[in-house]
């Protein structure tokens, strides 16, 4: 495993040539499904209400492909194990680009649930497969920076663009002022981004190996049984899993419904939500890879910590602001969101020795799906009948009462060695 010279942090490009090329290969695919995704994010809960989901509708919709792909991962992981990412890859992106194409040619509602959840069961075994990946081919000393330079420079780029051509797009094209009233207007963004996906399908077929690092290889494997060995070896691997599932609410009940939440709530225009989520890639492009570099040097947990108070402190003026102004800067704090999730990452891949890799992340997506799909259910019925504020105001709660305590308890992991003998026998 290579690993950059650490007087050259800050030489890119010195440190992405340093790196397996397997790494390389899926930080350019995961640039390019997060152009297309961020391209439809800002109005993918508002096309799904506009063909007639309730929000309570689109909650369980979007819960059913989590709860799926959960199921599916400690099986998946232990074919990764076995095999390698790559099949698992392809698999998971086939099932990505079929959601983008239900929801471009959905006429009901109905039809663009089908795409919900395939979208998110797409995501769900593309990112198993991405974060095997990551896990075995960056060394820990480079974990974090690698893992930022994907999630915040290359992602994070084109993750900003996203956000800006298809808010061009809606208000110079399409002709969409104020905010977006008419499905119609919204429907070639999903061609977009399938577009984006199918180029990287291709480029995993053609550039990614058939890699292994499982030492699984024939031997049998007892895939629900290996996932509660693990959790029986480690406490703090059972911590974890709570810790990953708090975390994972962000992207189950807090992200769907943001932009809505701004949209009705704030009277946000077309062209403000799209500036929401280019603030949020902006903040990831600026800030991520130096919070990688001192989350190497100096730890992961203090870096998380302040990526999280961040993040609350955005999600408490949504809440309680009004104006552009300020939903831009929700935007902008967003941003942290989602490098305190790659930093978290890093500690998930450092709690195991890298041969079980694919079965923990299995195990912990697994739990986290099912936490994160009934999170979203739950989401849409309160926001229906309580209020769309209270979404956000239960998870500052789980966070603050839950996620934050347990992170306290546990070990800083960027010097924690892994005790080989404790999984001897997974």
């Amino acid at each position: 495993m290579t690993t950059a010279n650490s007087n050259s942090v800050f030489n890119i490009p010195a440190f992405w040539k340093a790196q397996m090329q397997d790494w390389r290969v899926t930080v350019i695919r995961t640039s390019l499904e997060r152009l297309g995704y961020k391209m439809i994010l800002p109005y993918l809960t508002l096309y799904v209400v506009m063909l007639g989901a309730t929000k309570t509708q689109y909650g369980y919709i979007s819960s059913l492909g989590m709860i799926l792909g959960g199921l599916l991962a400690p099986v998946i992981g232990s074919i990764i194990d076995r095999a390698g990412p790559k099949k698992v890859y392809i698999f998971g992106i086939c099932v990505l680009a079929g959601g983008y194409l239900a929801l471009a040619s959905a006429k009901i509602w109905q039809v663009a649930a089908l795409g919900i959840f395939l979208h998110a069961m797409g995501q769900r075994l593309g990112g198993q497969s991405c974060a095997t990946i990551c896990g075995n081919c960056l060394a820990n000393c480079d974990r974090a920076k690698g893992m930022l330079v994907c999630e915040s420079l290359a992602a994070g780029i084109l993750g900003m663009v996203g956000p800006m051509l298809s808010g061009w797009i809606l208000v110079n094209m399409m002709g969409v002022q104020g905010v977006p009233t008419d499905p119609n207007s919204i429907r070639p963004l999903f061609y977009i981004a399938l577009f984006f996906t199918i180029i990287s399908l291709l480029i995993i077929i053609f550039k990614l190996s058939f890699k292994s690092w499982g030492t699984v290889g024939k031997k049998e494997t007892h895939i629900f049984r290996d996932g509660i060995a693990i959790l029986k070896a480690d406490k703090n691997c059972r911590k974890w899993m709570l810790i990953a599932a708090i975390g994972g609410m962000p992207m189950a009940m807090v992200t769907p419904y943001v932009q809505v939440f701004a949209a009705e709530a704030k009277s946000a225009s077309a062209a403000t939500l799209a500036a929401m989520v280019t603030a949020t890639a902006l903040t990831s492009v600026v800030c991520g890879y130096v919070m990688g570099i001192i989350s190497d040097k100096y730890g992961r947990k203090p870096v998380l910590f302040v990526t999280i108070a961040l993040y609350l402190i955005g999600m408490g003026l949504l809440v309680a602001g009004h104006g552009a102004g300020i939903l831009i800067l929700v935007g902008m704090l967003q941003g942290f969101q989602e490098i305190g999730a790659t930093v978290a990452g890093s500690i998930a891949h450092e709690l195991v020795p890298h041969r079980i890799m694919g079965r923990w992340i299995g195990a912990t997506s697994m739990f986290t799906a099912i936490f994160s799909a009934l999170m979203t259910a739950l989401s849409g019925v309160v926001y229906d009948n309580i209020g769309g504020q209270w979404v956000f105001i239960i998870y500052i709660l789980c966070e603050l009462f839950i996620r934050v305590p347990l992170l306290i308890s546990l070990p800083e992991t960027l010097t924690h060695k892994v005790d080989e003998e404790k999984f001897a026998n997974i």
